[in-house]
């Protein structure tokens, strides 16, 4: 059995010179049997993925996570964004060099929470770079907003791209974990900000991934709670309908919000995720010495 890594936090310098806040959950390369890159969701930060990170890293995987631009430690305004594509363009650079401490063959792993599920399948739907596998949690495919939310969008961003107002998130909605929600609260580094730019850019890429869902390629492994009231989960629904299902394995979980991986009942959530990811990155077997 793997002994468990202690987190390194180290800053990380993204190709326009900003700074982003990336934790690392290393494990040496000898007991490694791939990597896993951590993208999380809005008004979040990857330190709160620490007990799926221990996890992960008990399966033989090392973790990465990065706290977007405008989140957690990061630079940047809380829930602000430079350009419209600003986090494909981070999350490229952490691919990057993620990829340079991988082994020759070894498998890079995508997974993303919420917003970061929707930035990691628009990342994998647009071919940004190449990745190995994706796992997708809740994500952002499609919205709950209203007419007039729908008409603020419309305009707002044009007008007033860095205009920031509350994400109206409910942490109540988070999880039926009371313990969950009251974390969350107390989170110096979490925040309730949106910038116009990061809403017309969630917008518009659950939409444009969705329409790519036919032509998907990357194994993938989707999974949502049917109780989300963060999320819609009509979403993952219809990406679920219309990708293949060779490459796609989708599964609703009854009954759950919006953290699947944080919920009271989350047992079969993280048994799907390992039964996945043992078909997807199998051990790898020493080589036999030449006699």
């Amino acid at each position: 059995m793997q002994e468990l890594s202690e987190p390194t936090l180290r800053p990380f310098t993204a190709s326009d010179g900003e700074n982003l806040a990336v934790q690392d959950w290393p494990l040496p390369a000898q007991e490694r049997r791939g990597a896993v890159l951590l993208v999380h969701g809005l008004g979040e930060h990857a330190g709160r993925y620490e007990a799926l990170a221990q996890r992960l890293n008990g399966w033989g995987f090392s973790v990465r996570g990065y706290d977007h631009y405008g989140h957690g430690d990061s630079g940047g305004p809380r829930g602000g964004l430079t350009s419209d594509l600003r986090l494909l363009a981070d999350l490229a650079d952490l691919v990057d060099a993620t990829r340079t401490r991988l082994r020759p063959g070894e498998p890079l792993v995508l997974l993303g929470h919420s917003m970061g599920g929707l930035v990691a399948a628009s990342f994998v739907a647009r071919g940004v770079r190449p990745v190995d596998a994706l796992v997708l949690s809740s994500p952002a495919l499609a919205t709950f907003m209203n007419p007039l939310q729908k008409l603020l969008l419309a305009t707002l961003p044009r007008l007033v791209p860095n205009l920031r107002v509350g994400n109206g998130l409910n942490p109540e909605h988070l999880s039926h974990d009371p313990a969950v929600v009251a974390a969350y609260r107390a989170d110096r580094r979490c925040h309730d900000r949106i910038s116009a730019r990061l809403a017309r850019f969630i917008a518009d890429a659950g939409p444009a991934t969705l329409a790519r869902a036919a032509r998907w390629t990357v194994p993938t492994l989707l999974l949502w709670g049917e109780d989300d009231r963060i999320v819609n989960p009509a979403g993952s629904r219809a990406f679920a309908a219309a990708a293949p299902p060779a490459v796609v394995h989708a599964q609703g979980f009854a009954g759950l919000y919006h953290e699947i991986f944080n919920e009271r009942d989350a047992a079969p959530v993280f048994a799907q995720l390992e039964s996945w990811l043992e078909q997807r990155c199998p051990v790898r077997r020493a080589q036999p010495v030449a006699a």
